[in-house]
């Protein structure tokens, strides 16, 4: 059954799409071509010739439950790649790159297993992700995980009202310890300075 969304009373496909915010440098929605048979579906979800910023080393697929956020996350190391294959999330993002002409500017996507779509950006972008309901989702990064330590693993809470995201979230969401113990933005631009020693 496809995922649906009501607008204005009525039950409508739930679309892949920029929900808010400005284009940040970087960053890209790419709607994936499914093709459907009597037999089911057939898509691709990445090739080296397309125009992203990341040249993947590592895919994971990540189960979500409803409720869950997870971020917001910070690396200056890796690139990253987000689709959702069944359920439906928001994926919300914010430049804080120094050299970035779109520093400080923010953007929220939603994205649907029922209208397959991918999220790439780059390294210096804050990232985070809200499960609508139970979630299956593709994820890849330019760096793998054992690759990566404590000192590329930043963060900062995500009701920060300083972020300007407007999270779709009503209530509390499911959270890591570790994720509402991040600092405000504003702390982790103190520690982050003006990323002295960078990329």
């Amino acid at each position: 059954m496809r995922n649906v969304s009501r607008n204005a009373g009525t039950l409508v496909p739930a679309a892949s799409r920029l929900v808010a915010g400005t284009t940040i440098d970087g960053v890209a929605l790419r709607r994936l071509n499914m093709h459907p048979d009597h037999r089911g579906c057939f898509t691709e979800v990445f090739q080296q010739s397309w125009d992203t910023c990341i040249t993947p080393v590592q895919w994971s697929v990540v189960q979500s439950h409803a409720r869950v956020f997870r971020g917001v996350h910070l690396h200056r190391r890796h690139d990253e790649y987000f689709s959702v294959l069944q359920g439906r999330a928001t994926v919300g993002l914010r430049d804080i790159r120094p050299w970035s002409p779109t520093r400080d500017c923010w953007v929220m996507y939603e994205l649907s297993g029922a209208d397959l779509a991918c999220v790439t950006f780059p390294v210096g972008v804050l990232h985070g992700w809200y499960f609508h309901e139970d979630t299956l989702h593709l994820q890849a990064v330019s760096e793998a995980y054992v690759d990566y330590g404590k000192d590329d693993n930043w963060g900062c809470v995500w009701s920060d009202p300083a972020l300007e995201i407007p999270w779709p979230i009503i209530g509390e969401p499911i959270v890591t310890q570790r994720a509402s113990d991040f600092p405000t933005l504003g702390a982790l631009l103190d520690a982050l300075g003006e990323w002295k020693s960078v990329l």
